[in-house]
């Protein structure tokens, strides 16, 4: 077993990496600390799921990496941006690695935590509002609800090869089901579920842009997961829930409902 150095000392106290969640997109839902790291850092490295909404916080003083984490365009190697970490906190700097959602899930902040600690660099995790419960609240769609949904299961849609998943399993699980990542894969996630199972008439949403301006829910069925995300034209990033919860969204949609007021009383 690889043995973990300790932590490095370094004179300036604040040469640190803070990995950050970012959360889903609307910058008032950032936490307060990850606010407080991202103004006080000298070195950012964002994701390409950081809004421009939550870029526009940035400093001008500090440095800004852009480190891409886009499906097949990957600017930045995993490797790579660890050993820059590593580096920019050796020469005394405060790394901000900031990230959509939560550094935790589906976020290889793990990866990038064990690479730190392995190298001796002090490292610091800032969670933060994963995209299942952000986006989801933000189309009145409720994780669970009594006597529709006692659990929430997610899971990824990309894969570095092939997509590995129990669909089995989760057919039967009952739950709601979060799909990361999955607008390239509604066809198979609409097969792989009915062909296990799950019935084609199985409500869905697709959730383009949660919590932004700017943000898109399309509802639909299983069946028709595939042909609602082509025809609307949806893009990265989009959420997929998948249950009966996401029959509710009429009854507790307020985002929009929201905008509209807002609209309203400016026009008044």
């Amino acid at each position: 077993m690889k043995q973990i150095a300790q932590p490095t000392k370094n004179a300036n106290k604040k040469a640190k990496a803070y990995l950050v969640g970012a959360g889903p997109g609307a910058s008032d839902l950032l936490t307060i600390k990850a606010l407080r790291v991202i103004q006080s850092s000298e070195v950012i490295l964002y994701d390409n799921l950081v809004s421009k909404e939550i870029r526009s916080l940035f400093p001008a003083g500090s440095k800004k990496i852009f480190v891409g984490k886009r499906k097949n365009c990957h600017s930045v190697p995993q490797q790579h941006l660890n050993q820059l970490m590593i580096q920019l906190v050796r020469k005394g700097q405060s790394v901000c690695r900031l990230k959509g959602g939560d550094p935790f899930v589906f976020g290889r902040g793990s990866e990038e935590m064990i690479a730190l600690h392995q190298a001796g660099v002090e490292a610091e995790i800032v969670p933060g509002i994963t995209a299942a419960s952000g986006c989801s609240g933000y189309a009145g769609i409720p994780l669970t609800h009594r006597g529709v949904s006692q659990g929430c299961t997610l899971v990824t849609g990309h894969a570095e090869k092939d997509l590995t998943i129990n669909w089995s399993a989760l057919a039967k699980l009952d739950h709601t089901l979060v799909f990361y990542m999955g607008l390239s894969q509604t066809r198979n996630i609409s097969t792989h579920l009915i062909n296990h199972g799950l019935s084609a008439d199985t409500p869905c949403a697709l959730i383009e842009k949660g919590s932004q301006a700017d943000q898109t829910v399309v509802v639909t069925t299983l069946k028709s997961l595939h042909q609602s995300a082509k025809s609307n034209q949806l893009e990265s990033p989009t959420l997929i829930v998948v249950g009966e919860v996401v029959s509710l969204s009429t009854q507790l949609q307020w985002f929009n409902l929201a905008k509209e007021f807002e609209q309203d009383r400016l026009t008044a």
